[in-house]
């Protein structure tokens, strides 16, 4: 079994982990994400995620041999990128914009092999639609704390499931991970993605 560690404090990349038979170490990066900035969304994410997998690939805790993974989401809306919200009345204003139009939500992955120092990385776009939702459910939303916590004022594996009419993409890349282009990634740097499953034992 390869060891894989998160590194991200993201409870839904962990859940889409776990779903998937993969059980892996967290250890949170603490990136400073303000300090890459002026750059294409696509691009912000990828970088972001290079970075978050290189400040924990060095440290003492990861499991000899591990794959360390960093992950980082951002909302492609009328060319700005869109992370988190820094409150609430700017998620409500996100709504107000992202209402009855599309986005496109990029998930930069970053995986580094601890055994060989290589490194694989690349971005996954997936297209959401969203619905033409009112003031009222905007209000709502914004006031279940849901929209603060995640790139983009919206998830789609919870509250604000109901409010994206469609996706044209992998659906858990929206969540915040690729399983198809992660397992690309594995299988790039020499490793088997089922060699990744937790032992069912």
């Amino acid at each position: 079994m390869t060891p894989l560690v998160l590194a991200s404090q993201s409870p839904a990349r962990l859940q889409v982990l776990r779903n998937a038979g993969v059980e892996p170490t967290v250890i949170v990066s603490g990136v400073d994400e303000s300090q890459v900035d002026g750059i294409a969304p696509a691009e912000l994410a990828l970088q972001l995620a290079e970075l978050k997998a290189a400040a924990v690939a060095g440290r003492n805790e990861v499991p000899t041999g591990a794959l360390v993974l960093g992950c980082d989401s951002v909302l492609e809306l009328d060319g700005d990128a869109l992370g988190k919200p820094a409150d609430a009345d700017e998620a409500v204003r996100r709504w107000q914009a992202m209402r009855g139009r599309s986005g496109v939500l990029h998930t930069g992955h970053a995986l580094h092999d601890t055994a060989s120092a290589r490194v694989a990385a690349a971005t996954a776009s997936t297209t959401v639609h969203f619905a033409e939702v009112d003031d009222d459910e905007i209000a709502a939303y914004v006031a279940t704390g849901e929209p603060l916590h995640v790139a983009g004022a919206f998830t789609v594996d919870g509250l604000g499931g109901a409010f994206v009419t469609g996706i044209e993409g992998d659906h858990h890349n929206v969540v915040g991970l690729s399983l198809p282009l992660l397992r690309e990634l594995v299988t790039e740097l020499g490793h088997r993605w089922t060699s990744l499953w937790r032992d069912p034992s």
